[in-house]
């Protein structure tokens, strides 16, 4: 599930949130009661383990396959 961040106008905390995407955004602080604001944040996503880069994978440089 995404993490999202939140910023209140009123107490200007921030508040982290696992959402669904269809989740409805949230709109009222839970501290003090104002408005909240999503926050543009960056992304903590890595791609970690083997196959994910080309030299990962072995090339073929066996020549039987086309002398067949």
């Amino acid at each position: 599930m995404p993490l999202y961040e939140y910023r209140c106008e009123k107490c200007e905390k921030t508040i982290e949130a696992m959402q669904k995407f269809s989740d409805a955004p949230l709109e009222t602080c839970e501290f003090c009661g104002g408005k909240l604001h999503k926050l543009m944040s960056l992304n903590s996503f890595s791609l970690k383990g083997t196959g994910w880069y080309s030299t990962d994978y072995k090339k073929s440089t066996s020549s039987s396959s086309e002398s067949k």
